[in-house]
This record gives C-alpha cells, structure tokens and sequence, in this order.
C-alpha cells in the first residue's frame, strides 16, 4: 500500500495571513494526509471480504474523495504560498494562456476572484483541460464535490473559512482573496501549466 506523507513548504511571512493561520492550517493539512492513509488502510482490511463489508467498503470509498482532494488541494493551494510572492509576467505560458482563454489576464483575475466570493465553503480553482487544451475556472464544494474530471488543478484558493476568518474576520473574504494574489508564487502556477 502506498504512504502519503505530508510535504513541507518555505513559506515566509505572507501580506494579511499570520503565521498563526498558516501554522494551524498547515496541522490541518497534515489530517488530510493522515486520513488519506487510514482510509486506504481500511480498504485494503475490508476489502478482504468485500462481499460482506459491501456497505461499509462503500461508505468508506465514498470518504477517501474527501481526504484525499483535500490533502492534494492544500498542496497545490501551500506551494503557490511557498519561495516568496513572484508577479505573473506577459512573457510565461500561462499568463498568455489566460489571455487567450479571456481576452485579458485582468477579466481572468475579476472572474476568478467572483468564484471565491460565493457564498459557502469550498475552492476557487483554475483548471487545465488537458484533453481539450483549455483553460476553466470552476468552484469546488468541500474538496471533491465539483472537480472536473480530467481536467489538473493549476491553481488553488482555499475559501475554507479556516484559511482566512481569524486574521480577516467575516467580513473580510475580499480582502484576504486581495491578499492571497498578493502573496502568490505565479512561478508555481506556471510550472503546475507546465507540468499538465
């Protein structure tokens, strides 16, 4: 059976977001990962009589969703926080990418930050569509209810209220989503583009 362990990010000291938050989140992070693993563990124990354990195999499944886009969705969501803020460039692929896909970075940008302002808990995601080769924005309730299939995550925005709500308060979503592209390593966004 395969082991996550949880990765380790260089993440200095960010614009809005305390170390505080980053340190708890990041011990939240590390659930995801722990429970990923326990829940692959207890397939690998039902599964031996999966005519018997039928209910609980599925109901277990059902939960590794949960676990394991979290565990990847924090990943994707630190690393972009990691090596200090880098400012998209005109010149990288995906900046040109985006611009093709909507007419200009900035009408990107609006969209994006309109999908992290809805209402509930979940993730503003920017996704490559590998087999079409087209940019999608999209929200994603929890961390598995909405992800596109075949489609890899680029970027990530957790709209979790943990990521943000003791340095922001409930009424300052806008600011922290403001703050989050601030703080951004688009280096890592491109190199995510790259590597899909």
């Amino acid at each position: 059976m395969h082991i996550f362990t949880p990765k380790t990010f260089n993440i200095a000291k960010l614009k809005g977001i305390s170390e505080q938050t980053i340190e708890d989140h990041l011990k939240l992070y590390a659930g995801y990962v722990k429970n990923t693993n326990l829940i692959l563990q207890k397939i690998e124990e039902l599964s031996v009589d999966s005519e018997k354990n039928a209910y609980e195999l599925a109901e277990v499944q059902r939960r590794f969703g949960f676990e394991y886009d979290g565990m990847r969705n924090h990943e994707i969501y630190f690393e972009a926080l990691s090596n200090g803020a880098h400012s998209p460039s005109p010149d990288e692929k995906l900046y040109q990418e985006i611009e093709k896909t909507w007419g200009s970075f900035d009408k990107w940008l609006a969209r994006f930050k309109t999908i992290a302002m809805s209402r509930g808990i979940g993730w503003a995601i920017l996704y490559l569509d590998k087999k079409e080769k087209f940019l999608l924005n999209a929200y994603v309730e929890d961390h598995q209810m909405g992800q596109l299939a075949g489609c890899t995550p680029i970027l990530c925005l957790d709209m979790w209220e943990h990521a943000y709500i003791a340095d922001y308060q409930p009424g300052g979503k806008k600011d922290y989503v403001d703050d989050f592209f601030i703080n951004l390593n688009w280096e890592v966004a491109e190199e995510n583009f790259k590597n899909a």
